[in-house]
């Protein structure tokens, strides 16, 4: 049986992996208290602090809405763990010829699945979702690729880490207090360019480094030379909100996230398996065929 995979489906899939890894910010706030940094605190040294903060998260939930290129504005809602590594991410598109379509990413126990959608995947007796194990090899059919290493180190980043980027601009400032979801934050903006970046993670530690690292790469991929980025943090010096702009070779990236909680137990069930067709089955017996 050969798999003849939506359209929709295959650019909302690659949208949803650019938007997962490229957005982030640290961990959400809890309230308590009113925010602000300590006076004797640089607008910089609290974002950096926040930063740092977000190396301690487990797991997240979140919503994030935005311009993301060739996909146009999209909105969606994730969940995400890290210890043990499992996510869950819908987005729908919000304008174009696929407005109100919507895709899901499920990672449970290192098996990716795609789909979710009211209609079923094309060529798959009227399954709504496809599966691939990201333990195996890579695989191209139909002009679809899934090159399961670099799936499986994307679906396993946290988005977090975004947040350190920040430290590294030279013209980061406190632009005021405001309240985001009912938490009152402290707003910081500012600039950075990708060397700045690079240059700031040369004062890291090896495993801080690695990690920012793989997330600077897919500003890279987008053609982007330099970020306009907001954070907005709460009074436990994590990131309740974030916003990162840049001018992408292939359009315009604009996405906010806003997190609603972190560090609470996380449930994500793998779909029916009479609902889903394994992807690198049918991606094997279309090569045969």
């Amino acid at each position: 049986m050969g798999l003849s995979v939506d359209a929709a489906v295959r650019r909302r899939a690659a949208g949803v992996t650019l938007t997962v890894l490229v957005l982030g910010g640290g961990g959400v706030a809890c309230a308590k208290g009113d925010a602000g940094e300590s006076p004797k605190m640089s607008p910089a040294a609290a974002v950096a602090r926040a930063a740092k903060n977000a190396d301690d998260i487990t797991s997240l939930r979140y919503r994030m809405s935005g311009r993301v290129p060739q996909e146009g504005r999209v909105g969606g809602e994730g969940t995400l763990s890290l210890k043990p590594p499992a996510m869950s991410l819908r987005t729908a598109a919000l304008d174009g010829p696929d407005k109100g379509k919507s895709v899901e990413m499920r990672l449970v126990d290192g098996v990716l699945y795609m789909g979710g959608g009211a209609e079923p995947v094309g060529g798959t007796d009227g399954k709504h979702w496809m599966k691939f194990d990201l333990s195996g090899h890579s695989r191209t059919s139909g002009g679809m690729t899934f090159d399961t290493t670099k799936w499986r180190d994307e679906t396993g980043k946290n988005p977090a880490q975004e947040a350190g980027f920040l430290a590294g601009s030279k013209d980061v400032k406190k632009v005021g207090t405001e309240k985001v979801d009912g938490v009152r934050t402290t707003h910081y903006k500012g600039t950075v360019t990708l060397d700045a970046i690079r240059a700031d993670l040369k004062t890291k530690d090896k495993a801080v480094r690695e990690r920012r690292e793989k997330n600077l790469k897919q500003y890279e991929e987008m053609g982007a030379d330099k970020l306009t980025m907001d954070l907005w943090i709460g009074p436990d010096d994590h990131t309740k909100q974030f916003r990162v702009r840049a001018a992408a070779d292939k359009g315009p990236f604009d996405v906010t996230m806003t997190f609603l909680d972190y560090n609470k137990p996380v449930t994500i069930k793998a779909p029916a398996a009479k609902d889903t067709v394994d992807l690198a089955k049918a991606m094997k017996d279309a090569q045969k065929g």
